[in-house]
């Protein structure tokens, strides 16, 4: 991707939810709510402080996130749809149970 965020802010791919309820029932498009769950594929460097210190990010690329439904930009570059938000946009990070 020819894209780098600056600052603190994030770009995420959403991640689709399916198409089936658990009850088996088809969810039309229309339907369909916007996922607030999505991959981090770049970060930028972090943010500074009032003395100038660099804080770096706590979510890395690979990360699966959660995020705020309303939160972000939404962007397309090389046909792919994607969001731009700030770190603190983000409620916390998917962790794999064993």
């Amino acid at each position: 991707m020819s894209f780098r965020p600056l600052h603190d802010r994030v770009v995420i791919r959403r991640i689709e939810q399916e198409e089936k309820s658990k009850g088996g029932i088809i969810i039309p498009d229309t339907a369909k709510e916007k996922p607030q769950e999505g991959a981090v594929i770049a970060v930028g460097p972090g943010s500074r402080d009032d003395q100038g210190v660099l804080h770096p990010l706590d979510v890395k690329v690979g990360d699966r996130i959660v995020f705020g439904k309303w939160s972000g930009t939404e962007i397309k570059i090389d046909g792919a749809d994607l969001l731009v938000l700030k770190e603190s946009d983000i409620i916390g990070i998917v962790e794999n149970a064993a």
